[in-house]
């Protein structure tokens, strides 16, 4: 053929030559590696060096060989290297114990305009069954939703709640008026301590849980501080009253009363743990971290609650 001019002849060699470099391209097909799976990506190679091959005959060739060793090469080094080990992160318990995914996927349930009306009222329904701290969140967050049916459900409930606190602290009123004039405005004898007590319980509820809000919370906290103390009066040696006045303090921002009282409290047998997380809190927001982390590295992180722990370890790390 090479001595010929014909037509036919400079066809039947450009035949033979596309049969021959397809076949020299499936010939080179074992040294291609490509991932599992992929086999598509492994025939478009294929036909890669068969073109090139056919391009430039002999060239192309011997440098389509040189690519695949080269690359098979470079592959076995990469494919003989193991995955990083990574440690995995402590399992919570307290997380398997609570309902806090239940509550975070209602949160994004909730929150999600594309949901139907009626499901994500019957799962505002459910809330029902979850605290008053992560439920009233939810609900306020629903006052500013765009149906008015879950509008009005979540402002029904909301002062739902609100009452239901509201009436107990009305017969807490008329218990501790009771004793008064039974046992006596000063000392409070042991019936009015009670509900004096009782009605500090109540309004710190009505914050706790973020029902009272704005000018209402203000009211509440003083409230609640005006009937611990009153209680206090009677029962100076009783540790959870003096926690109960520095959380009050704190959050009236009298840091000084508020550590005076969580010193009471751990001086009166208190659990570190219930006390020190909040003496460190108000030092973090006086911004004196080295108190802060001075305290952390007196807790036990085996003794506290799960919830507790990460802030423990983070500030015995710091």
């Amino acid at each position: 053929m090479l001595h010929e001019h014909a037509d036919n002849a400079l066809l039947t060699y450009l035949v033979a030559h596309a049969l021959a470099s397809t076949l020299f391209a499936f010939c080179l097909m074992p040294l291609i590696s490509v991932p599992r799976g992929l086999s598509q990506q492994r025939l478009t190679l294929v036909a890669l060096i068969a073109l090139v091959s056919f391009a430039i005959p002999i060239v192309g060739m011997l440098g389509c060989v040189a690519a695949l060793l080269a690359l098979r090469r470079s592959h076995g080094r990469d494919m003989g290297r193991k995955f990083p080990s990574m440690q995995l992160p402590e399992f919570d318990q307290h997380q398997l114990n609570s309902n806090s995914r239940r509550q975070t996927g209602l949160r994004t349930f909730l929150s999600n305009p594309a949901a139907p009306v009626a499901s994500r009222m019957r799962a505002m329904v459910a809330l029902n069954n979850v605290s008053g701290r992560i439920a009233s969140p939810m609900l306020r967050t629903a006052l500013t939703d765009s149906s008015d049916d879950l509008r009005l459900l979540a402002y029904s409930m909301l002062d739902s709640k609100e009452q239901q606190i509201s009436q107990t602290i009305h017969s807490e009123q008329q218990a501790l008026q009771q004793a008064i004039e039974a046992e006596g405005p000063s000392p409070l004898g042991p019936r009015g301590v009670q509900a004096a007590w009782a009605l500090s319980d109540l309004y710190w509820e009505m914050i706790y849980q973020g029902i009272a809000q704005s000018d209402v919370r203000e009211h509440a906290i003083f409230q609640s501080l005006h009937y611990c103390l009153m209680a206090l009066e009677q029962r100076p040696k009783n540790a959870l009253l003096h926690l109960r006045k520095g959380r009050l303090m704190q959050l009236t921002q009298d840091y000084t009363q508020a550590q005076n009282a969580y010193e009471m409290a751990l001086a009166l047998g208190l659990a570190p743990t219930r006390v020190i997380p909040y003496q460190a809190e108000i030092h973090f927001l006086q911004h004196n971290y080295s108190q802060v982390q001075k305290l952390m590295h007196t807790l036990d992180a085996t003794q506290a609650q799960p919830r507790l722990r990460p802030s423990i370890q983070y500030w015995s790390a710091a």
